[in-house]
């Protein structure tokens, strides 16, 4: 605000005009299994040396501000992005398991105590056939 004050409108446009793109690369990783953000590179070009000078000093301050901004305001978004995919993960996993504890697990033993009483009988069975081959 100060440097568009002491300066105008004008050389506000014409100090932006020698500022190239910044180029922000995230590198990914897995945890759980899932894929996050977990680095941030930034690369704030410095103002070519063809391009004019901003015409006051608070431009010159604002550039470096807005500098270190763009690099925080990345990292926070790597950040706030693994962390959501990261709890997102979390939650589900939390649902899956409840389901098994309280549906799956369940069944699950049913048909284990099921498939045991019928191999016990069966077993009673086959003694109590050789006992009756044996006695004969």
């Amino acid at each position: 605000m100060r440097g568009l004050l002491l300066g105008g409108e004008q050389s506000l446009d014409s100090a932006a005009a020698g500022i190239c793109p910044t180029d922000v690369t995230v590198q990914w990783t897995v945890s759980m299994g899932v894929s996050h953000p977990a680095a941030v590179a930034v690369s704030v070009p410095a103002r070519s040396p063809t391009a004019a000078a901003p015409t006051n000093t608070a431009l010159v301050h604002s550039e470096a501000a807005y500098g270190r901004a763009v690099r925080a305001a990345a990292e926070y978004a790597a950040a706030h992005a693994a962390a959501e995919l990261v709890g997102a993960e979390v939650v589900s996993t939390r649902h899956r398991a409840r389901a098994l504890r309280r549906h799956w697990i369940p069944r699950l033993r049913e048909a284990l105590d099921r498939a045991d009483l019928a191999l016990e009988q069966t077993e009673h069975e086959d003694s109590v056939r050789r006992r009756w081959a044996a006695g004969q």
